[in-house]
């Protein structure tokens, strides 16, 4: 928490994070990455079923369904969901997380109430996110469809995975994170643990300068092997750098469109809910070769 701390590295008063690495240049190196025109969305289809891995389904409820009556009727439904947890893609805040009584920059947790987030609430990505996005598919590099629950990826397995893809994981880089969770789900159905990043590998991160992580499931190797904590990349990510965590994702179809393209780097974009005070938000995110 101390040795890797990005506390006032923008200012005092910031609440963007590692949001802030990804600059105008950024910005246009991402935008040269479109060549194809392809786009393809990385939210899982939210589940409306009660499942291991999901105790808070999805609540879609119609309240009009447009009539047979009347000829200029509508239809109109409403949603109810507790997006965190280990189902919904979902992006999360910088007040998601406190660790002693801290969140990021140093922002006290009595900043947030039952009103929502003071400081480091999810609006602050009002204006969305735009930068080059990275798939970095462990279960790809070692050749199998998905990795086992539990099985921990370290440093040297990233920087193996760049030798192979021909990528280095650069200041601004969004790093998405695929473990198979999903092709394992529907092969065998839901479960318990997950495939994920050691807390060794918080300090690659840093190093690296991303400025977004995404996973299929919640980025940590669960059970995380680190007494007093089941959540270290989390509380790291955080906390310490300011990275905001996209977790839940679904990189299914994108490691086959990277696969035949053998190219790992494409246009990310993604636009959480302007909620103010909110914890995270559903997201779909969107990649562009």
């Amino acid at each position: 928490m101390t040795t890797l701390s990005n506390w006032g590295r923008w200012g005092e008063d910031d609440q963007l994070g590692a949001i802030n690495l990804i600059t105008a240049e950024k910005r246009r190196q991402a935008a040269a990455l479109v060549r194809d025109g392809v786009s393809i969305s990385l939210a899982h289809p939210m589940i409306t079923e009660t499942t291991a891995d999901n105790p808070n389904p999805l609540k879609h409820t119609m309240v009009a369904d447009g009539g047979a009556d009347n000829p200029s009727a509508y239809s109109m439904d409403r949603y109810e969901i507790l997006y965190h947890g280990l189902a919904h893609t979902h992006i999360d805040a910088l007040c998601h997380i406190f660790w002693k009584g801290k969140m990021y920059n140093g922002h006290s947790r009595e900043e947030v109430t039952q009103e929502g987030c003071e400081r480091n609430g999810i609006a602050n990505l009002h204006e969305g996110v735009f930068t080059r996005g990275v798939l970095v598919d462990m279960a790809w590099m070692r050749g199998v469809d998905y990795l086992e629950p539990g099985t921990a990826i370290y440093p040297a397995d990233l920087e193996a995975w760049e030798k192979k893809a021909g990528v280095r994981v650069e200041s601004g880089d969004a790093v998405l994170l695929r473990t198979g969770r999903w092709a394992r789900r529907a092969e065998k159905g839901p479960y318990a643990g997950a495939a994920g990043l050691h807390a060794s590998s918080a300090k690659w991160l840093k190093d690296r300068d991303v400025a977004l992580l995404g996973s299929d499931m919640a980025a940590d190797v669960m059970p995380s092997g680190i007494e007093g904590t089941g959540l270290p990349i989390h509380e790291l990510a955080i906390v310490a750098l300011g990275v905001h965590l996209i977790d839940n994702g679904d990189y299914e179809k994108l490691t086959r469109e990277a696969q035949q393209r053998d190219r790992w780097t494409f246009l990310l974009t993604l636009a959480p809910m302007r909620v103010e005070g909110g914890t995270g938000s559903p997201i779909n995110p969107i990649a562009t070769f």
